[in-house]
């Protein structure tokens, strides 16, 4: 394999495996909070609040997974 195949094949493994966790944990943040809501409605506030707050992390971990794929694809 040349150089510039193994640079694209990390690229594409950095972009897959680094999105495809903040991927799964928003579907499960998202999931936990709808059950949670649908135990307790009168909770449904503090629920939403802390749903967006830890997806905003979550997703965060899938951006620098994605600038980390760009910065490799820009090295030679």
């Amino acid at each position: 394999m040349t150089p510039e195949v193994m640079k694209l094949l990390a690229v594409g493994i950095i972009g897959s495996f680094g999105l495809l966790g903040p991927a799964l944990a928003i579907g499960l943040i998202g999931f936990s909070a709808l059950t949670g809501i649908a135990r307790n409605p009168e909770a449904s506030g503090p629920i939403m609040t802390n749903m967006i707050l830890v997806t905003a992390f979550a997703e965060a971990i899938g951006i620098y997974a994605l600038i980390i794929a760009i910065i490799l694809a820009m090295i030679v």
